[in-house]
């Protein structure tokens, strides 16, 4: 039941990110609309949770055959290209996104390379994987992974042809902060649903 209220408001999440970017762009006013792809730094969950899963559990299950791709960008890019776009007249959508791609393996061998982990990482058939992750909801009392995320995943949604907009380096950030990282849970729904 709870996997079932929160995909509904992951879905009306969208939706109403969509239906806001729609009412900005038909405002007449000058616009920026960033659209980063996975972020990470202090607060970044996505990352932080697979370092904590990593540092966790013997196995790591990975949806379908993990080539698909991410470009992460640090949240301080993130900021400083919003700043740098405000102050712009002319209207932008741009996707927001780091230096470096990774395909979901490689970023899974860079993470737990950097942690020290020894933890497994398998291959499953999505469906599988997600049935896993429903499991892991109730450990930790939060939405892991929902269908939705997979498919975007495996859409290669989060890169983009656009060039990069921020300059730090995923590997560089990891390495500065592998002591804490994925030392703790985030949890998804704390941060935004509270």
């Amino acid at each position: 039941m709870a996997d079932c209220i929160i995909s509904a408001l992951t879905d009306i999440c969208r939706a109403r990110k969509a239906v806001v970017e729609q009412a900005i762009i038909e405002s007449g006013l000058s616009y920026a609309i960033l659209r980063p792809a996975v972020i990470f730094g202090d607060e970044g969950i996505l990352i932080n949770n697979v370092a904590w899963l990593l540092r966790r559990f013997p196995i790591f299950a990975i949806p379908g055959d993990g080539n698909y791709q991410l470009q992460p960008i640090f949240v301080e890019d993130l900021a400083e290209l919003a700043v740098t776009m405000a102050s712009r007249d002319d209207n932008i959508i741009m996707d927001a996104v780091g230096p470096e791609t990774y395909s979901f393996n490689s970023l899974l061998r860079l993470v737990a390379r950097t942690v020290g982990s020894r933890t497994r990482l398998m291959h499953l058939n999505p469906a599988l994987a997600l049935l896993l992750s429903r499991l892991l909801n109730h450990v930790v009392g939060d939405m892991v992974l929902t269908r939705d995320e997979v498919k975007g995943l495996m859409a290669n949604l989060l890169v983009s042809e656009q060039p990069p907009t921020g300059d730090t380096r995923l590997g560089d950030w990891l390495a500065e902060n592998a002591d804490w990282v994925g030392t703790g849970y985030m949890s998804e729904l704390k941060k935004h649903y509270r």
